[in-house]
């Protein structure tokens, strides 16, 4: 009897431990409409930016944040750190959204944020950005392991579409036009310095355009399709790798007719050759955003009114509090392999235990 209690005990404190996370929502500055990303390099330290030119930085885990820029005019869209002083924004350009005035797309500090400068590069005008990535890359130097940073960066919403390269840290950068592959980009992510997938769409004219995933194996230089939707009205949008063989994108639909409900996700399970598509909710003002995945079957996705969580691999999935319009969404890991997150829409929210 003795060895069924002491089972129960340890069965129904696994339950309890594993109900024992969840997002809060933290305290930020309000802002009326969509916030587009955040960014931390451990569990304390972290910056989001948002359209109104403004970046924040917290060094609480986001308890209190810090107003650390603002440059009216500016539509940040994108923020990425290497360490605590080394970090770059993007912004979205002009011609897209009203007010924008900064033709710059990508912006460095080198003091943690206190201080921003514009960042040049060769090679074709960028219009704008809309996701930053960081390969870290493990090399020996003189008898001792250290790292390389390549910097991968795409963009933009509404066209044209267009790659940032640096392989060295963010000091030199390349641009690339990638118009003859697809005409907007949204995200990408880099698994190595040569392997990676882009968000993209087929076409500007959004009533005309599939949702597009690309892939490369040389670093950029050339891409392949590996998803086009078969319909109208869709984009993808933001994508998770949560292992090397099974990933996620979101799906966008603008389709105007109220009928066409079905919300769906990209899904691989080979590292990303082929793609099929899972059902997310049927709910036409359910148009998904962010995405993040803590293993190949826990993850959670924001939509414009909602978010969503799934411990199946997508089969199921549970609507959840993450705010409306959760754009990026963040899963990290720290040493002791504990896992934490971050997520930002209208609001900033965080995973944490309780």
């Amino acid at each position: 009897m003795r060895y069924l209690i002491a089972f129960l005990l340890v069965f129904f404190g696994f339950l309890v431990n594993a109900n024992a996370q969840s997002w809060k929502q933290l305290n930020t500055e309000p802002y009326a409409g969509k916030q587009d990303d955040i960014c931390f390099i451990n569990e304390n330290t972290g910056w989001y930016v948002n359209g109104f030119g403004k970046v924040f930085h917290t060094n609480n885990g986001g308890e209190t944040w810090t107003k650390q820029w603002e440059q009216k005019g500016s539509f940040f869209r994108t923020v990425a750190f290497i360490d605590d002083q080394l970090g770059f924004v993007g912004t979205v350009g002009t011609e897209y959204f009203p007010n924008v005035t900064d033709t710059i797309p990508l912006y460095r500090t080198r003091d943690g944020g206190a201080s921003w400068e514009a960042v040049s590069y060769k090679g074709p005008y960028v219009k704008g950005l809309c996701a930053i990535d960081v390969v870290k890359e493990q090399y020996i130097n003189h008898g001792n392991i250290d790292y390389k940073y390549h910097l991968f960066a795409v963009g933009r919403v509404g066209s044209p579409a267009n790659l940032l390269i640096s392989h060295d840290g963010g000091e030199t950068w390349q641009s690339k036009s990638l118009q003859n592959d697809c005409k907007m980009l949204f995200d990408i992510k880099m698994s190595n310095k040569n392997l990676g997938f882009a968000c993209a769409a087929s076409s500007d004219d959004v009533s005309q355009s599939n949702a597009v995933i690309l892939k490369t194996t040389d670093g950029g230089k050339s891409w392949k399709k590996v998803y086009q939707s078969a319909r109208p009205f869709e984009t993808t949008w933001k994508v998770s790798f949560p292992t090397p063989e099974v990933g996620y994108v979101t799906i966008q639909s603008y389709n105007p007719d109220p009928n066409v409900k079905q919300q769906r996700l990209a899904k691989t399970t080979d590292g990303g050759e082929t793609w099929s598509e899972i059902n997310l909710v049927e709910d036409a003002a359910a148009r998904e955003f962010g995405i993040g995945f803590i293993d190949a079957n826990h993850g959670f996705v924001g939509t414009l009114n909602s978010g969503f969580e799934t411990k199946d691999g997508g089969k199921t999935w549970t609507k959840i509090d993450l705010g409306r319009a959760c754009k990026k969404i963040r899963i990290y890991r720290n040493s002791a392999n504990k896992v934490y997150g971050y997520a930002i829409g209208v609001n900033v929210f965080k995973w944490m235990e309780e």
